[in-house]
């Protein structure tokens, strides 16, 4: 018996034991599980019950200058999904798929997922919106967004940028003080039970956002009108590939207006090519600037002490830098004349002398300090550098041409910038774009003007403007001249460098460099207009007019009084160098070749419509009268297209040609060469521009070089001098 009773001891005594070790195991989890993973165990159990839906901030608004709204937020309807409620995907998506313009299958693929939110469709017209909740499907919610929208789409589009679907700026400003304009987003949290119905009285939390800071810019939104308005006007006269224009107040680097052609709406900013929107000319096209540089040669010289107003120079029409010829733009040259006279003469040889004895280093100098070669901060994505030959490989055929501006690429900003330092007494500022930041309409942070250095001293500054202010009134610039105020200016007509290097033939870049009023600079604007049709392409032309219509708006926008008397001069320069009237040859049937070299003889520019090696029209036509320079639309076809089936054909002029020239192009036009001698092209039997039918014998009189008088070289030869001395481009003027 008392064995019996101590086996039940010792039995209960291990369950006891057990059961406090599987106690203190149980008690030991509950605890790891309670302290330290009960946080994340809590978060889970949270994520699993509740549905947090986003609530995005509202973006702040960027002003003008004066206040006036530029961009704003308006609000929208989001569209979302909760799939577990959603009763039937199928349904649904059929349902809502043509009123959001959505593919059936991807938005059923979307309904039927296992998670707890997916948005449908962002941002939707309040009209859509409307629709789809008035199918009450079970699932589908709204969000109260904000999108984003552009009070003036044709205002400053480069400038002011755009968002993406999440309200991120992509471009421009937008891009640029995306952190400050963004705000903080909030959410809305509501508690769901297994069957996804909402718990009542249970968790529902809303976590409003924070709106984010709205923008002052130093933009004016009168003057950006002036500037577009214009531009506007370019486009139409001169389909230019690019155009940009900008303003700017010289005392603070502060940009009143900033314009480029082509544009977009940044309302509709996925319609537009991707080319048009992606950079911002005004501050990423780098081009070969021309005359208007020569405002910087000439105050870098004039600093130096290398020279002075009085300075006598000598221009006979060119200049001998290394092997190279440089010619002036003026046939025979300037003559005499003073540096005052060289600044309104916009002389090249005048410059270039002016360039070489400042020298290398101290030249190098200046194109530094006035910025060149590197970007100089202006708050915009894509800021270009500009493009400078290095100081160490510099020669002084590179001093002598970038004394005219060419050799150097630059960007419009910092061609303003170099011209507003002039107009602010030498001092450069730092371009600048936004003013200041508001957050309730009370400013919370203001930015101020900075400067940069003092590059020219403010005597230079005075007299330099006084030398820009006779180009302007006596010289090149007078398209540039508005009446009542003293305006000072540079033109400038570069031609193109191709992606190859060289100069492109016929293209051609025009801009206008210009302040006022001079005593007291208070605007200075820069046109640039790259490559423009129609014959026109003289910075005196083309780009000083528009200086002339802005600068006189913006001055009396401005409330600046005007000076009684202030009139243009009587007898204004009408271009930068004087044009003639000349002949359009016949080129009709002419090789494309020859007929591009024959109108180049000529003193005119081409461009070619169609495909083929004959020239088939010609516009203008043979024997009318137009301005040297002026372009000559050719119509091209293949060779061997004419004169069949009794079609009537132009006879080509044959002067000059060998026997063999004549023969062919003859045959590849259709008709038959009857030749007479030996040696050039003299006389022929059909006049050159009659019609005649295919097959037709055209006699043709040669004879050898030298035994008649009306032998000539034949159209578009180069004189050997001009070949050995390989004369630069000269429309640095």
């Amino acid at each position: 018996m008392y064995g019996t009773n101590m086996r039940m001891r010792k039995r209960l005594t291990w369950v006891f034991l057990i059961a406090s070790v599987l106690f203190l195991v149980l008690m030991s989890r509950l605890a790891w599980v309670q302290f330290v993973h009960g946080h994340e165990l809590q978060k889970k159990a949270l994520e699993v019950r509740t549905r947090d839906i986003p609530v995005e901030a509202k973006r702040g608004t960027i002003m003008d200058r004066n206040g006036n709204e530029l961009v704003t937020s308006i609000s929208v309807d989001s569209i979302y999904a909760t799939p577990g409620q959603v009763k039937n995907p199928q349904e649904t998506a059929e349902k809502l798929a043509p009123l959001l313009g959505m593919d059936v299958d991807k938005l059923y693929t979307s309904l039927s997922k296992k998670s707890a939110f997916e948005w449908i469709k962002r941002k939707v017209d309040n009209e859509i919106s409307q629709k789809v909740r008035e199918l009450n499907l079970p699932g589908i919610g709204f969000v109260e967004e904000s999108k984003r929208y552009y009070m003036h789409p044709s205002l400053a589009p480069h400038v002011l940028g755009f968002t993406g679907t999440d309200n991120q700026g992509l471009i421009g400003i937008e891009k640029s003080y995306d952190a400050q304009l963004r705000g903080q987003p909030g959410r809305i949290v509501t508690e769901y039970d297994a069957a996804g119905r909402k718990v009542p009285e249970a968790i529902h939390q809303y976590i409003p956002p924070k709106p984010g800071y709205d923008l002052v810019l130093t933009i004016d939104e009168t003057i950006q009108y002036f500037v577009e308005r214009e531009l506007d006007k370019v486009v139409a006269q001169y389909n230019p590939k690019l155009a940009m224009v900008i303003v700017m107040d010289p005392e603070t680097g502060g940009i009143l207006a900033m314009g480029n052609r082509p544009t977009f709406n940044p309302n509709q900013w996925t319609e537009e090519p991707r080319e048009v929107w992606d950079k911002n000319p005004a501050i990423w096209y780098n081009y070969e600037p021309g005359s208007t540089f020569k405002i910087v040669t000439a105050a870098s010289a004039l600093e130096e002490g290398t020279v002075h107003v009085g300075d006598s120079f000598y221009d006979p029409g060119f200049i001998k830098v290394a092997d190279r010829n440089i010619r002036c733009w003026k046939a025979g040259g300037h003559g005499t004349q003073t540096f005052a006279e060289v600044v309104q003469n916009s002389c090249n040889p005048g410059f270039i002398e002016v360039g070489l004895d400042l020298g290398k280093d101290n030249f190098y100098k200046y194109i530094k300090a006035f910025g060149f070669g590197s970007p100089l901060g202006i708050n915009l994505p894509g800021e270009a550098s500009g493009i400078t030959i290095s100081q160490k490989k510099a020669t002084n055929l590179n001093i002598a041409t970038m004394s005219i501006g060419q050799s150097i690429a630059v960007t419009p900003i910092q061609l303003i910038s170099a011209a507003a330092t002039v107009a602010n007494d030498g001092m450069l500022m730092k371009p600048q774009l936004v003013k200041e930041l508001r957050y309730n309409g009370k400013t919370v942070d203001k930015i101020e003007p900075e400067k940069v250095r003092q590059v020219v001293s403010k005597e230079t500054s005075l007299q330099l403007r006084s030398l820009l202010e006779s180009v302007v009134a006596e010289g090149t610039g007078s398209n540039a001249f508005v009446e009542g105020y003293r305006v000072g200016g540079k033109t400038g007509t570069a031609q193109v460098v191709g992606e190859k290097g060289g100069y492109v033939s016929g293209r051609y870049v025009a801009s206008f460099a210009g302040m006022a009023p001079v005593d007291d600079p208070k605007m200075v604007m820069l046109v640039v207009i790259a490559e423009p049709q129609g014959g026109s392409y003289y910075g005196g032309v083309v780009a000083a007019p528009v200086f002339q219509a802005i600068a006189r708006d913006t001055l009396r926008y401005m409330g600046l009084p005007e000076i009684p008397g202030q009139k243009k001069p009587k007898q204004p320069w009408e271009v930068e160098t004087p044009i003639a009237d000349v002949t359009v040859p016949n080129v009709v049937n002419y090789p494309t070749d020859e007929a591009i070299k024959a109108l180049k003889a000529a003193g005119l520019q081409c461009q070619t419509s169609g495909e083929g090696n004959i020239v088939h029209e010609q516009t203008p036509g043979a024997g009318a009268r137009v301005k040297n320079g002026t372009s000559v639309i050719l119509k091209l076809q293949p060779a061997k297209q004419n004169g069949k089936d009794g079609e009537l054909v132009t006879v080509p002029s044959l002067q000059g040609l060998t026997i063999k020239e004549a023969g062919n192009l003859l045959e590849e036009i259709g008709l038959r060469l009857v030749p007479e001698g030996s040696g050039l092209a003299v006389e022929q039997s059909v006049k050159p521009g009659t019609k005649v039918t295919g097959g037709t014998s055209v006699k043709v009189k040669f004879t050898p070089p030298g035994q008649d008088d009306d032998n000539q070289t034949p159209s578009g030869g180069s004189s050997a001098a001009e070949e050995k001395n390989n004369i630069i481009n000269p429309y640095g003027g």
